[in-house]
């Protein structure tokens, strides 16, 4: 979930602004608004995280694989093919793993951002085109889709284990794939449920409704 184009600056301090009236303002806020969200919520930063999801995937299947060939060596000779399996798979997934965690970490300053920046002015006119309804809807699908699937992996593989047909190696390997693809999932719908809140609360200006509700 890297990126290679810098982030912009955060909008200066009020005592020091000098946008010499309100459109020039404006327009300085929809080229910043407009590169912000296309970083955050873009198509290519959906693909950009399934890539290294994938990544770590693949690792993940190595390591796997290692412990299958744990299982089935018979002498310490037996155990070498699972050791180079093991070292190859730990220097793919982590860093894929690494990658993922500077992505999310990108994402919360550039969510900063787009508080700070959308916060200067509102144009509801203008703004139209930042609310991306189709690329929020697309994070929103397909994020629930791998986070439902993960998480449905993760508690069948183990309860259908059947004593003496899925080993060990099997079972742990199955479940670490369905928890990347969860763990993968819940990350897109974060980044979905966070973009809707802000298009609601510094857009429109409208405070959404809590999912829960806790009264006295």
């Amino acid at each position: 979930m890297t990126g290679r184009s810098p982030l912009p600056p955060p909008p200066p301090p009020a005592e020091i602004r000098t946008w010499p009236d309100r459109d020039a303002l404006l327009r300085d806020r929809a080229v910043v608004l407009g590169e912000l969200v296309r970083m955050f919520i873009g198509p290519g930063r959906l693909a950009l995280l399934w890539t290294w999801a994938g990544v770590a995937a693949l690792g993940w299947s190595l390591v796997g694989s290692a412990f299958l060939m744990f299982e089935d060596a018979y002498d310490s000779l037996g155990v070498v093919p699972g050791v180079i399996c093991l070292a190859i798979g730990a220097a793919v997934m982590v860093p894929a793993a690494v990658l993922v965690a500077v992505g999310v970490s990108r994402d919360l300053r550039i969510h900063r951002l787009l508080v700070e920046w959308g916060g200067l002015d509102r144009d509801p006119e203008g703004d139209m085109a930042l609310r991306r309804p189709r690329a929020s809807l697309l994070w929103l699908l397909t994020s629930f889709a791998l986070c439902a699937t993960g998480l449905f992996a993760c508690l069948a593989v183990p309860a259908n284990a059947r004593a003496g047909v899925e080993t060990y190696g099997l079972v742990a390997w199955q479940m670490g794939l369905g928890f990347l693809a969860w763990l993968t999932g819940l990350t897109g719908l974060v980044k979905a449920f966070a973009h809707r809140r802000w298009v609601l609360r510094v857009l429109a200006g409208v405070e959404p409704e809590p999912l829960i509700r806790v009264g006295g």
